[in-house]
């Protein structure tokens, strides 16, 4: 089954210190695509390089946010045209 991917450009605004101790930093990342409320998101800053050693985002880093999904879980927008629009969120 093929994928369906869109690709959004972030940078890491800000690492936040864990409340508990033992847990993993957050980092908050900006989405400049995204709509206005909804621009930052916050990720556990646990990442593996290609070596499999683990790693961790900068302040100021350039990301890339990738959606993905499987092609069954997905729709043309004639599709969407079509179906019941109550299930949108408004």
């Amino acid at each position: 089954m093929t994928k369906q991917r869109k690709k959004l450009r972030g940078t890491v605004e800000k690492i936040i210190p864990p409340l508990t101790p033992g847990e993993p930093d957050k980092a908050q990342i900006h989405i400049k695509e995204a709509d206005h409320l909804y621009q930052e998101i916050r990720i556990e800053n646990a990442l593996q390089d290609e070596k499999g050693q683990k790693v961790s985002l900068k302040p100021g880093a350039d990301v890339d946010v990738v959606i993905e999904a499987d092609s069954s879980a997905t729709m043309t927008k004639a599709e969407g045209l079509k179906s019941d629009n109550s299930k949108a969120i408004r």
